[in-house]
């Protein structure tokens, strides 16, 4: 290799270091990408990725309105009632409320794909109630936490979209690609969360400090089934007219825009609030969700031109087994130590996921596995924002939760590594 790829080599080991210590990930992945350009001569190779990633349109499109729509769905608790009305039934499941925690959380976060949003929106009502079981708080976080990850199911998931948008494929497309694969996942965790939680010895607990979270609770009372509903258009919509009914085939802004009209129509809110709280989504998804998207860029740019990538591309061409492990364990690792499963996935799909087929694979089975083996490892992460969510409500600390799911995403990610295909 030349002696730029060595120099790139260092500049990921300090880029991996920074985003371990918590620092801006969009910052330190455009700078570890324009200081890679610089030193390689090519420091426009940086600047037009950065250019390029900003007027994607297909992303701005599915992200930026999905982004619109959560915001609505948040400010007006439509997510609240939807969680209340699944978690009603709940009460009777006894020994088994613990799985059912998990697959109740997986099915409500294809409807809230974001993962901190869900376990706001679900552990005020889930984490009481298995509290009122005798289940400790750390096996209710754990419960709630082993299910973030159905959000590869939803069609507002930015990762769906990414590589719906460099595979050639429809959004549902790309979601049928992985959809066996991150169910049985799912019911990877359901099982695995369980069996953990019982040899940790989780049942049959209740403290004084227990007591006083179970009495808090939610401050929703009464269900409203049309505001339950809500979260639920826009998948229904895009399900529905995928699979079913042709007339009703549309794509992902303007099926989150129907769900914002009933939303609004449902919850009799001042119209002007919602569209100001709608729009303020949208610039918070290009923001964020974008914003790692095009830093992503700007890094995978910089390797590139560093010629560490197509180092690692001929490495990749040497044996299927290696691009399998590589596209699986490496996301899992970064989401596990970062906290985040987005900036490694993004990054390995910019630069990698493209020459999938020069090594044996098909871009969206590549791309959705590293995306899904970076949810994985966010889910165990101690530090994930999700985590901390969580650890906040029930009063507990992260490791405890990475205790009891380190085992279930392990064997769930070797799962995708081995059947992926």
């Amino acid at each position: 290799m030349s002696i730029t790829a060595w120099i790139g080599i260092a500049v990921v080991l300090v880029t991996v270091w920074a985003l371990i210590k918590r620092y801006e990930t969009k910052l330190v992945l455009i700078t570890a990408g324009l200081f890679l350009a610089c030193i390689s001569l090519q420091p426009m190779g940086a600047l037009d990725a950065f250019a390029k990633s900003m007027t994607n349109n297909g992303l701005i499109l599915a992200i930026c309105s999905s982004m619109g729509f959560a915001m609505v769905i948040q400010m007006t608790e439509c997510d609240v009632h939807l969680v209340k009305l699944l978690s009603a039934p709940l009460s009777k499941f006894g020994f088994l409320l613990v799985p059912a925690t998990t697959a109740l959380t997986y099915f409500i976060c294809i409807a809230i794909p974001s993962a901190a949003g869900c376990a706001a929106a679900v552990g005020p009502t889930l984490i009481p109630l298995l509290l009122r079981a005798k289940v400790s708080p750390q096996a209710a976080g754990a419960a709630i936490l082993a299910g973030t990850f159905g959000s590869m199911l939803s069609p507002g998931l930015s990762h769906n979209a990414y590589v719906a948008k460099i595979s050639g494929l429809s959004v549902m497309q790309t979601i049928g690609v992985h959809m066996n694969y991150t169910l049985v996942c799912g019911a990877i965790a359901v099982i695995g969360v369980t069996v953990m939680c019982w040899i940790m010895k989780d049942y049959g607990t209740n403290s004084t400090q227990e007591q006083k979270l179970v009495e808090e609770g939610t401050s929703i009372q009464e269900i409203s089934l049309f505001k339950a509903l809500a979260p639920l258009i826009p998948v229904a919509i895009l399900v529905i007219g995928n699979l079913w009914v042709p007339a009703l085939k549309t794509g992902v802004a303007q099926a989150m825009v129907i769900g914002a009209i009933y939303t609004l129509i449902v919850s009799r809110v001042n119209p002007q609030t919602f569209s100001k709280n709608f729009f303020a989504g949208m610039g918070k998804g290009y923001g964020q969700v974008l914003g790692i998207i095009i830093s992503a860029g700007v890094f995978a740019a910089g390797l590139k031109t560093c010629g560490l990538i197509d180092a690692f591309i001929n490495v990749l061409k040497q044996s299927n087994e290696i691009a399998r492990w590589g596209g699986s364990i490496g996301p899992f690792v970064m989401g596990v130590i970062t906290g985040s499963g987005d900036a490694a996935a993004f990054a390995f799909n910019e630069a990698v996921t493209p020459h999938a087929k020069e090594f044996g694979m098909e871009i969206p089975t590549l791309g959705m596995m590293a995306a899904l083996s970076g949810a994985l490892g966010r889910t165990m992460s101690p530090i994930s924002g999700v985590a901390i969510v969580i650890c906040g409500l029930a009063s507990i600390n992260p490791i405890d939760l990475t205790k009891r799911l380190w085992l279930p995403m392990l064997i769930a990610v070797i799962f995708v590594a081995l059947t992926m295909v």
